[in-house]
């Protein structure tokens, strides 16, 4: 496994990852976290991709992932990765693109839990009325990453 440290706009970001993909992309509060100079060869991609994307170059990604979570929580990443670029969904539609409404706390939970932040859209997902909840990058960094993607749209919402 190797780790690197990242600058984005809204902070540091730590990349893990391997050969057989990108295992983490988390938000780091530490601002004493030094910026890897030099970047593995298997992370490469990664880096680049990001730097595109928060550069407002990049839509989507392709990388390879491996997130290491239970089996229902694979499920409500795999559907996270169907939100398109500067849409969102709420909790409740997630359940139902499960197939079964009553398993959104669940989805809510799994949601929270994504270990590999931008990629796995977690941000797109929204309050049933439209606000902001829960990120594990904070609030701050959520509210970001729409205004980012959908700079228009989602002012309204804020």
């Amino acid at each position: 496994m190797h780790t690197v440290f990242t600058q984005s706009p809204i902070g540091v970001i730590e990349i893990v990852g391997n050969s057989e993909g990108v295992s983490s992309i988390l938000f780091k509060d530490d601002d004493s976290l030094a910026i890897s100079e030099n970047i593995p060869k298997e992370l490469n991609d990664v880096v680049t991709q990001l730097q595109e994307y928060f550069e407002g170059k990049r839509s989507t990604f392709n990388v390879k992932i491996a997130p290491k979570g239970t089996d229902f929580q694979k499920r409500v990443w795999n559907e996270l990765l169907n939100i398109p670029f500067g849409k969102t969904l709420n909790y409740q539609q997630i359940a139902n693109k499960l197939g079964d409404p009553k398993v959104i706390r669940a989805a809510a939970s799994a949601n929270g839990k994504n270990p590999i932040s931008i990629i796995i859209p977690c941000h797109r997902v929204i309050g049933s009325d439209g606000s902001l909840t829960g990120y594990a990058g904070g609030l701050h960094r959520k509210k970001w990453l729409l205004e980012h993607e959908n700079p228009w749209q989602q002012q309204s919402l804020f």
